[in-house]
């Protein structure tokens, strides 16, 4: 059996295959009758679940080629980022912006939308060059904005409803380092300023502990120095020790005693220090995650993130304990693109994801954030806990229809589909 990073999606393939080129790869979407490639199961939803034939691209991972001069790199769409960040680096290279997560294979991340945080820089799948895809009958087609374009369009954020992409070429830039810094402050002052911050920070996010007024604020720039990382011993501590071990303690206790939720959660908040250092980008954008958790997430028109806001605060408020969030919310932006299914497209955008511990409870939060979401044209991470169906989502996304056409020519046998993609797309 199969089961997601998440523990919230499972199934029992009827056969899972391990293809290690692109012949192998058609010939298993030829030879099934419905087929998903499941990428590493770190969506937080069922969009991965393949309840008949599983592609577990595990064996087809790598960089092919790298032009160190244009930044133009092609890599196996199996490859997790945290092996094609090592890679990159090792050529003097870099993605342009990275989330806070490497566990995802590269065509995943790029698939679900996948996004960082930056106010002059888009989500993943805009460093997308061009797209290799194998189709539901076998055939392999290239896609680029010049060379059919409108399945380029669709692809970059596809949902692995197209087909399964063999071998993306992303645009990458020279390595750089990153100054960081991580401080503590208040909900209503980084408010306050956070429109300032988004436009002079290369990259800028908050943490908030919902039932509190703190937050962790991380501001990240690009620096022409070399990199002065924290020490091992400092890593291992405040990573492992404080942020892992420590908080994977207060979410037991939290589960054990939902009573006290709110009271943990504030005192999280209050033990927050000072942090300043750089390094390579890969290793300031991305943060060890061992205590597992679910999460939802919307993307939101970024000038309608104040009162998004205070209304979360009025419903942190208003639930009961039991209802309480242990792990803090997290608040980032991105800017405007023309992907047709990106949570960005058309409009620079705020994301909020809020979080729960595992086997805590959620649903009343999530559920209100949800209609919150829904009241300024929210739209939900496609790889993350959501339940909005094709009708409800296709008023957010001028281009939805435009996919829908991509999609039946393609596929128009459905080879690619499961009931995520039946409930999100029709």
């Amino acid at each position: 059996m199969w089961t997601n990073w998440a523990r919230t999606a499972s199934c029992t393939p009827t056969r899972v295959v391990h293809p290690a080129s692109t012949d192998e790869i058609a010939a298993a979407v030829v030879s099934a009758g419905r087929v998903r490639a499941r990428g590493s199961g770190h969506s937080f939803n069922d969009i991965a679940v393949a309840p008949e034939v599983a592609l577990d691209l595990d064996r087809w991972t790598g960089i092919v080629r790298a032009d160190t001069e244009t930044g133009l790199v092609t890599v196996r769409s199996g490859t997790p980022l945290h092996a094609f960040n090592a890679d990159l680096h090792r050529l003097g290279l870099a993605m342009p912006n990275l989330g806070d997560i490497d566990a995802q294979t590269v065509a995943g991340a790029v698939s679900t939308s996948t996004h960082g945080t930056g106010a002059k820089l888009g989500v993943l799948a805009t460093a997308i060059e061009s797209l290799e895809l194998v189709l539901a009958d076998g055939s392999v087609v290239t896609c680029s904005r010049t060379e059919r374009p409108d399945l380029f369009n669709a692809a970059r954020v596809g949902l692995g409803a197209l087909g399964v992409i063999s071998t993306l070429t992303l645009r990458c830039v020279p390595s750089f380092v990153l100054q960081a810094s991580e401080a503590p402050g208040r909900l209503d002052a980084v408010l306050e300023q956070f429109d300032d911050l988004c436009a002079v920070e290369d990259h800028v996010e908050f943490h908030w502990f919902t039932h509190s007024d703190r937050v962790i604020l991380k501001r990240n720039n690009r620096i022409p120095e070399p990199a002065r990382p924290l020490s091992k011993l400092r890593q291992a501590w405040e990573y492992e020790v404080m942020e892992n071990a420590a908080f994977g303690a207060v979410c037991k206790v939290a589960k054990t005693f939902p009573r006290y939720t709110r009271k943990l959660n504030e005192i999280c908040g209050s033990l927050i220090s000072e942090r300043t250092y750089s390094d390579y980008s890969h290793n300031v954008f991305v943060t060890p995650r061992r205590v597992r958790f679910v999460e939802t997430e919307f993307s939101i028109p970024r000038e309608t993130l104040m009162d998004v806001i205070a209304e979360l605060r009025a419903v942190a408020n208003k639930l009961g304990d039991r209802d309480a969030l242990i792990v803090p919310c997290e608040v980032r932006v991105a800017q405007a693109d023309d992907i047709w299914l990106s949570t960005a497209n058309g409009r620079d955008t705020a994301y909020i994801s809020m979080h729960q511990a595992l086997g805590m409870q959620y649903k009343a939060f999530f559920d209100a954030y949800a209609s919150i979401a829904a009241s300024v044209g929210g739209r939900p991470h496609w790889g993350k806990m959501h339940d909005l169906t094709s009708a409800e989502l296709r008023p957010l996304y001028p281009h939805f229809d435009d996919f829908l056409r991509v999609r039946d020519e393609v596929d128009p046998g459905r080879t690619f589909t499961n009931a995520y993609l039946d409930r999100v797309l029709g």
